[in-house]
Formats: structure tokens, sequence, C-alpha cells
């Protein structure tokens, strides 16, 4: 096993450290005061100086507060470099929890009503735990290694706000790591194109006339019409779209009404559709408001919408290619699987994607009978940390071997 390996086993027992606090410290969101002061308290340990990073304008503010999220007025993001100069590696770790509730006899469980049911915890641990291994060696890097601990990837926006701030200023590549909990222990899966779904969730306020239900006539129904959008916008995919394409579009919240003869003033639904082809997604962008807006007119009545975009994560294939011999350093080739299909969920790393040449791996840290992510019994094998910290340290300090000039 190669000496990254060994290095990264010799501080594994501070990665488990800080992963496990991690996890009884969750925060949700963007901002994630007390999980990016831990981060960066870290980072100062080791000799690396932290930048705080991530911007949010008024406009996502309000955005976010319409849909009836927390305020989202600060993004509390961490980035800090490694060497210095030209090549320059992008490692991204995502900080954010889920608001479920954990539901484990860990001992370090969850204290709070949030948790880490999304692995965040050991992305953060993990790239803590390449950040000290690269430092160790930074006289020797020939360039540089850009760490982004980001907030918000559970709200699909976090890594932008970074981005908006420059964080991909001078970067040429980047890498991103996902522990799965129904993926056996210690496998590398990638997937070289378009990795994850893309999502776009549609948040409608439809604004009817309340009334008697015996004089519906006096009325305009909500209820109806989020019935009608329902059924048409689920049946749009199946006379729109090639049965050869993929689409997954849920209903996943309607809402209205108090009781049985009320007609409400208002109702809600709550649509997202996961699709893999852009021209696919661009259609169902177009088509999907369309029909909001001529159904609810339709029937007299008045619509807010607000509107989520996260794209698909894509990995560079003549990337890949170049990290893949560097990955089988850590992990045994065997175990290092090719997929060719795409994870149905959405992944934020997709915004760096769009950007720089990128690469997103999938580790597994469970098997295929675990309690998949995002279940609040899910619980991941602590063993697999260690190999998540060498494959980002190997990878970066490889890819910089091959690609830069020693800085003097």
């Amino acid at each position: 096993m190669k000496e990254i390996f060994n290095k990264a086993k010799e501080i594994e027992n501070v990665i488990i450290e800080n992963r496990r606090y991690l996890h009884m410290n969750p925060e949700v969101g963007f901002n994630l005061q007390e999980t990016a002061s831990y981060v960066k308290e870290q980072l100062k340990s080791m000799g690396i100086e932290p930048v705080d990073c991530g911007v949010i304008d008024e406009k996502i503010t309000v955005k976010y507060r319409t849909a009836g999220f927390p305020n989202v007025d600060a993004s509390t993001g961490v980035t800090a470099t490694i060497g210095k100069g030209k090549p320059c590696i992008l490692l991204r770790a995502d900080m954010d929890a889920l608001p479920i509730e954990e539901n484990s006899a860990l001992e370090f469980k969850s204290k709070k009503k949030a948790s880490h049911m999304c692995g965040h915890d050991s992305h953060t641990a993990m790239l803590l735990g390449a950040a000290r291994i690269l430092k160790a060696y930074e006289n020797e890097l020939n360039g540089s290694v850009k760490l982004m601990f980001q907030p918000g990837e559970e709200l699909g926006f976090g890594s932008k706000t970074m981005i908006d701030d420059g964080i991909l200023e001078g970067v040429d590549a980047a890498l991103a790591i996902h522990v799965m909990a129904d993926q056996d222990v210690g496998t590398v899966e990638y997937v070289k194109g378009i990795t994850s779904a893309a999502m776009d969730t549609f948040m409608l306020k439809i604004k009817g006339k309340g009334g008697h239900s015996s004089m519906p006539q006096q009325s305009i129904d909500p209820n109806m019409i989020v019935t009608q959008l329902y059924t048409a916008l689920n049946l749009l995919p199946t006379r729109e779209i090639s049965p050869k394409e993929t689409v997954a579009l849920t209903a996943g919240r309607i809402a209205g009404g108090t009781a049985a003869n009320i007609i409400p003033d208002t109702a809600d639904i709550q649509i997202g559709c996961r699709t893999f082809n852009i021209n696919v997604r661009n259609h169902l962008s177009d088509r999907i408001p369309e029909m909001i807006d001529h159904y609810v007119k339709a029937w007299r009545g008045e619509y807010e919408i607000t509107v989520f975009s996260t794209p698909s994560t894509y990995t560079d294939e003549k990337l890949c290619d170049e990290l893949l011999p560097f990955i089988k350093e850590i992990i045994e080739e065997r175990y290092v699987i090719e997929n060719t299909t795409p994870m149905s969920g959405t992944e934020d790393f997709s915004y760096v994607s769009e950007k720089v040449p990128s690469v997103f791996l999938k580790l597994g840290a469970g098997s295929l009978t675990s309690y998949p992510m995002h279940n609040p019994n899910m619980v991941l094998d602590e063993s697999v940390f260690v190999k998540g910290t060498a494959i980002m340290a190997n990878c970066a300090i490889e890819f910089l071997r091959n690609k830069g000039v020693k800085q003097l």
C-alpha cells in the first residue's frame, strides 16, 4: 500500500475524532457557524490559514424564505490553500446536515433534532485529514491544493455561494468524494460523463376564492386547480419525452383546506423533476411553468411560483482517466468500479463541475442491505474514512506532480 495511505492510517484516530464531533453537533443549511468555526480551528492547528468564503444576495434570501426555509442571510463556507502557484486542484467537502432526528444507539449520536444522515460529517473529516497530510508534503507540491468546505449542499446551492465568492479562481481541476451507506465497504464507484440527476423544483402557492361548499359557483377552488395540475404534470413526461429517457417527476407536497364543507382560499403544491438529459431538462423546464400558468388561469386562479434548480454533476472523462491510477494506488483495482448509470440523486458539486474539469467518486461505507442515506437509522463504517482521506491526498499530490512545475 502506498506511503500516503500509511500517512492516513497514522492519523486515522484524528479523522474519526473529528467526524464524531461533527456528527454530534450537526447544523442545517447555509449558516453553519459552529461547524465552520470548528473547521477553521482544525486548519489553524495544522498551520493552514482558513478564509471565509460564500455570498448570498438578497434575491436568494427572499427566494428561500418564500419557500419556507429559515432565513439564509449568510453562507459560512471555508477555504484554504496549501502550496502555491499553478496548477491548482480543488478538493471539496460539504458540511451541512439534514433536518432528520437520528435513530441510533451510537455513543456519538447527534445531540440535536438534526443529523448527518447525509454523511457530510465524514466528508469534512476526510478533507481535514487530507489537509493534514498535504500540509506535511507542502514543500514537495508542484502547485497548489485548494480546500473547499461548503455549506448548503442539501439545499442545492451551497457550492454556488462559494463560486460566486471566487473560490474557483485559478482552479484547474476538482475532486469530491461522497460516502454511500448502501454501497459495499471500501469500494469506489465512478461514472464518466453525467454523474447525477439534475433537480428542478417548482413551489406553487395558488390563490383562489374561498367559500361554502354548498355554493361552489361563488368560489374559485384552489384544491381543484392543484389536482388538475397534479394529473397534467404527471402525464407530461409520458407524452412529450421519449420512453428511452429517464424522468422522475413527483409532487411531494400538496396542501389545502381545513374541512370538508369549506372551499379554501389557497392551496400549495410542490413538484420536483429529476432528469439526466440536458435537452429533456430544458424542455420540461419550459413546459412545466407554461402548463402551470395555463391551468391556473383556466380556472380563474392566481399563483406565485418559486423555482429552485440544480444541474447535473459531470465527471470529466480525461481527468477521470488521469486520477484513476492514483485512486488504485489506495484502493485495490478490483474494488474500483466504473458504473454506467448515473445516480438518481442530485449533487450541488454540479456547479463546480460546470466550471472546471471535475471527478465525483462514491465511496462505499456499508452494504447493499444497509439503511440508505437520508434514513434516520443510517450508520457508516468508520474504517473507510482513512481511505477517502488517502484518495484525496494522493490524487492531489500526483495530479500536481504530473501537471506542475515546482514553484520556487
